[in-house]
């Protein structure tokens, strides 16, 4: 299929054909390939903001304020917002535009929703292509707003340039709403609804882990891999009311004062780098499952190997060894 009218409508910044493109990329993988190889060299512009936090944190109403100050200043902004798949139906709510629909008359703001579709980490599949759609369509500022399943939502630090994890006081144990995981991405803690009795409390507590020493700067998987990424950036702390806007100025300068530190410190040469590292594996994944799932489904001698361990003269690995070496990839 010809895309290149579709992505002539996107560079020219008409918002269907964002849409339209990034429905394609969330449904044929073969699609993102050809779109993302066409858009490539308009992106890398768009600074990239990660949001996430706890089901009941207020993440889209935050979303909303903010967008709103970014739009006063003129940026023009993308929105993604991600929601969970229901393991039984297959279907997602995609309810968050819902509590974003006074930004839907504020002009340069594009709105997404996007279902995981069963993806772990926070984010969907076609997350990265659909960001940089929104960066080939001039934006700005890209903010990503992830699931909301608790400590194990990783994936947007290695899409995000800073990342917010929003926390509210009251919300289940202390420790356990701030512990390792969430807490190793973090750039920057907002404790949202301040008005709430136990704000100041959950900032003593973040203190508190801040204290201990944690090393969760830029960390990933492999320390060995990202010590050029660790730096000197202490996570900053500051309470926000969503439903009013209260001490959004006083984000808005650590958001800004992140983005400095990045620039001027050199890590952020080091995130692109490492972005592209974890994409391209992320993209070979499953460009291998795809192969291995097709051959599993047709493969004559797939069969016989699945026979054979059930008849326990193979074993799981060895069967997995040899599909290795079916698909010449030893």
């Amino acid at each position: 299929m010809d895309y290149s009218d579709l992505i002539q409508k996107l560079l020219n910044g008409n918002a269907r054909a964002v849409a339209r493109l990034i429905t394609l990329v969330e449904n044929d993988s073969e699609a993102s390939e050809n779109i993302i190889n066409a858009i490539y060299s308009h992106t890398g512009n768009a600074y990239i903001l990660g949001i996430t936090g706890a089901p009941g944190s207020g993440k889209s109403t935050f979303i909303s304020i903010l967008t709103k100050i970014f739009a006063e200043e003129g940026k023009k902004i993308g929105i993604i917002c991600v929601d969970p798949t229901s393991p039984l139906t297959g279907g997602a709510i995609l309810g968050d535009r819902i509590r974003m629909k006074d930004n839907f008359s504020l002009k340069n703001v594009f709105i997404r929703s996007m279902a995981n579709r069963g993806q772990l980490g926070g984010l969907a599949r076609a997350t990265e292509d659909a960001v940089k759609i929104l960066d080939a369509y001039g934006c700005d500022i890209i903010i990503v707003e992830t699931v909301g399943v608790g400590q194990s939502e990783v994936d947007i630090f290695r899409s995000a340039q800073t990342v917010v994890v929003l926390l509210v006081p009251g919300l289940g144990d202390d420790i356990q709403a701030i512990k390792a995981g969430i807490m190793e991405i973090t750039d920057i803690f907002a404790v949202n609804k301040m008005d709430l009795a136990g704000a100041d409390k959950k900032i003593a507590d973040i203190m508190q882990m801040l204290e201990l020493g944690m090393n969760y700067k830029y960390k990933s998987e492999k320390d060995e891999d990202n010590v050029a990424l660790k730096s000197n950036w202490t996570p900053e702390i500051v309470k926000v009311n969503s439903r009013t806007g209260e001490n959004f100025e006083k984000l808005i300068e650590l958001i800004n004062k992140h983005r400095d530190f990045l620039s001027k410190s050199g890590v952020m040469e080091n995130y692109r780098k490492n972005r592209i590292k974890s994409e391209t594996l992320q993209i070979l994944k499953h460009k291998i499952t795809k192969k291995v799932e097709g051959l599993i489904s047709s493969s004559p001698t797939i069969d016989e190997y699945i026979r054979l361990v059930m008849d326990k003269s193979l074993d799981p690995y060895s069967m997995a060894n040899l599909i290795i070496k079916l698909l010449g990839l030893e």
